[in-house]
């Protein structure tokens, strides 16, 4: 394809992409939103602008990641700290900020509220827990489908690990988890089953917070349980803020402040040429990745 040319928007020489499960949805057709075609993959990445040469890191709210130039906007471009890497960067990008405006905008999370992390040792999961306990959260509970991976989320902060493996008894599990007592805040992006014995799990004034449906399925609630808790059900998609003036910009600012100081450190699980981009989406659909995944352009 041809460089892109660049208008109001910033043309970047891409280092590295990032590969969310968003890219999988659209790859398939089930994204939240329309795809229109034809379509480059890819809402992130980390590189130089070619007008300046500054290394920068870019949300590309109109897809174009996955090659060797993107555009992204001036309000979604942001000059890179010294001494953060390209993978630690892209992990803050779509993933990171998702995380900090799901517990801070959509739950409002209060110092020592509960917080149950599904996917926990994805992108997204694995800084969510060390999101919450950077804000305060009582008792974080990670959720996640391997030994391997409920270790993992274990060493980043949280204080217990729940099989997501067995759904039918999901509810009994976090609550158990969290010491017989219902939660605060549940993150939850399987979608069907697991989502109702999230909202299952919640105490009086819970929130589930849905932010995705890698499943593929979506779930049916019954107002019912909502009404009977007083209880809130959140949706949140990230690309819905984009034209708040300085609301990505204000969340972009926390994650490099906490980057910086060691509350957070991003996880980077794996880093693929774009020529085996397959391989990379393969790999996060079939949950055998921890953190976040990155695409080369140069090879």
């Amino acid at each position: 394809m041809p460089t892109p040319e660049p208008a109001r928007p910033v043309l970047i020489k891409v280092d590295r992409a990032g590969v969310n499960f968003a890219d999988v949805h659209r790859r398939q057709g089930i994204y939240i939103a329309d795809t229109p075609l034809p379509y480059v993959l890819g809402s992130e990445v980390v590189g130089r602008r070619v007008d300046t040469g500054e290394r920068v890191l870019a949300v590309a709210p109109s897809g174009g990641g996955y090659a060797e130039y993107a555009l992204a906007p001036e309000s979604t471009t942001f000059t890179v700290p010294d001494g953060i890497d390209d993978g630690s960067a892209l992990a803050l990008a779509v993933q990171g900020n998702t995380a900090w405006h799901i517990l801070h905008t959509s739950a409002r999370l209060q110092r020592g509220e509960s917080v149950a992390v599904l996917a926990a040792a994805g992108g997204l999961g694995t800084l969510a827990i060390q999101l919450a306990r950077h804000a305060g959260a009582g008792r974080i509970i990670a959720v996640a489908s391997t030994p391997a991976k409920r270790e993992f989320a274990m060493k980043l902060g949280a204080h217990a690990a729940v099989d997501s493996s067995d759904v039918e008894h999901l509810t009994e599990a976090l609550i158990e988890a969290n010491g017989g007592e219902r939660l605060d805040v549940v993150l939850e992006m399987a979608g069907s089953d697991s989502a109702r014995a999230a909202l299952e799990a919640l105490a009086v004034f819970g929130r589930l917070v849905v932010f995705g449906f890698a499943s593929g399925r979506t779930a049916t609630l019954d107002t019912r349980d909502v009404l009977l808790r007083n209880r809130s059900v959140i949706g949140f998609v990230l690309p819905r803020i984009y034209p708040v003036p300085g609301m990505l910009a204000h969340s972009m600012g926390e994650l490099w402040d906490a980057a910086r100081s060691g509350a957070i450190v991003p996880h980077v699980g794996g880093e693929y040429p774009l020529s085996q981009a397959r391989r990379a989406h393969d790999d996060i659909q079939g949950r055998r990745t921890i953190g976040k995944l990155v695409l080369d352009p140069a090879r």
